[in-house]
């Protein structure tokens, strides 16, 4: 559906793909099968880490994984000494400096292939302790470029490994017996949706570039679902399926059940013409900040019908393909819907135009190359094979939103 959003330019090319765009838009979750880095691409728990708005959660992608990151020096000897950030003070604009625990917003973009330049003021800094009770501080720009110079590119590595002499040139008190350097990363698992997407934006805007049209494919198929992802309001908190309130398979009730039931039939798929994006990250917060404000709305909506409705109301038997299975019935998932005065509908069309408009803004930004050179192009990637046999393991590895 977003396809049709899309410029006329475009439309051609992606029409032409519209098969291919709508098989591979679950290729994310079967990724969940294969690799134990995928499934945080899905999601942020934003709400373990405080309250609305989060203030305190950097949107930065390097300074979000130093803010919760061990640093380990661990020395000849064998014994290990522990860092981690205590604070993190920034100059306030309207008055003297502010101290922010553990954190703060910042307004640096990523871009794809060189460092940021980020603009951080003299006494920004970062304070940490040790285990052993000492403390050392240096400045957040220092530190958030040196992540993005050493750390950044070993992400995706099972250790996070430097020598000693590389953490020295930070000043850091590093010790006699150094021998070398662990960073643990303690952020991750609890979502990195929104830092993902812009990573996602860079892809595919140099995909358009090098007018490619397997990963521009690729790319859009997958950038659409995780577009969609950050719609879903259970995507964006720790209790994504209800498991802290009772409340388990509201994740699949949400964002599966509702649709099949009423979508087709009920939703207004005209949402018109895709946008051009300004700022893409503050887009990309923009959107995963309204979805988790809508959290308690859809936990207590449900909440409430559930003691209203009996059991044998809430869930039905259906058949389905030889097999019969228990789900929820047509008329609790009706007054649920109605009780959330359209929200499913309102995020479902707003997956829609987002999904458009990150496509037709990469293309933009690439210089809007003529996409009618590259139909014709048969394409399957070399990834896919791979992704089918992980899928049929039927393991994921990392969390299961029990959707």
């Amino acid at each position: 559906m977003a396809v049709f959003t899309l410029d006329q330019d475009m439309m051609p090319f992606f029409r032409a793909n519209l098969e291919y765009l709508t098989d591979h838009a679950v290729d994310p979750d079967k990724r969940r099968y294969a690799t134990k880095h995928e499934a945080v691409r899905h999601y942020v728990d934003i709400d373990h880490w405080g309250t609305y708005p989060y203030p305190n959660v950097p949107r930065d992608w390097a300074e979000a994984l130093l803010w919760k990151a061990e640093v380990q020096e661990i020395k000849s000897s064998g014994d290990t000494l522990v860092w981690t950030v205590d604070t993190i003070v920034r100059v306030n604009r309207n008055g003297p400096e502010e101290e922010i625990f553990n954190g703060n917003v910042p307004t640096a973009t990523l871009p794809t292939k060189k460092l940021p330049q980020v603009s951080v003021y003299a006494t920004d800094s970062v304070h940490l302790s040790s285990s052993a009770g000492d403390k050392f501080s240096l400045a957040l720009g220092d530190y958030r470029t040196f992540w993005y110079q050493y750390m950044i590119g070993q992400y995706y590595e099972d250790d996070w490994l430097l020598e000693c002499r590389v953490q020295a040139t930070l000043n850091w008190p590093v010790s006699g017996d150094c021998s070398r350097f662990r960073y643990v990363d303690h952020f991750s698992e609890y979502g990195i949706l929104p830092y993902h997407l812009l990573q996602m934006k860079g892809r595919l805007t140099n995909a358009f570039i090098d007018k490619d049209p397997a990963k521009i494919l690729r790319l859009c198929a997958e950038f659409g679902h995780y577009i969609g992802d950050a719609h879903v309001p259970l995507h964006t908190t720790e209790n994504y399926n209800g498991q802290m309130t009772d409340q388990v398979g509201i994740h699949g009730f949400w964002e599966s059940r509702i649709v099949e039931l009423f979508a087709d039939d009920n939703y207004d798929y005209f949402v018109g013409k895709a946008e051009y994006i300004e700022d893409p990250k503050a887009y990309f917060w923009e959107v995963v900040m309204k979805s988790n404000s809508l959290v308690d709305s859809v936990l207590m909506t449900e909440k409430r019908l559930s003691v209203q409705y009996p059991v044998d109301q809430q869930f039905c038997y259906e058949d389905r393909a030889d097999i019969t299975i228990r789900t929820q019935c047509r008329e609790y998932a009706a007054a649920w819907s109605a009780a959330m005065d359209g929200m499913v509908e309102e995020r479902f069309r707003a997956s829609i135009l987002g999904i458009g408009s990150v496509w037709y803004t990469c293309w933009v930004d690439a210089g809007q190359p003529n996409l009618d050179l590259l139909l014709g192009e048969g394409y399957k990637a070399p990834e896919l094979d791979s992704l089918e046999r992980a899928f049929r393991s039927e393991k994921i590895k990392g969390r299961d939103h029990g959707s």
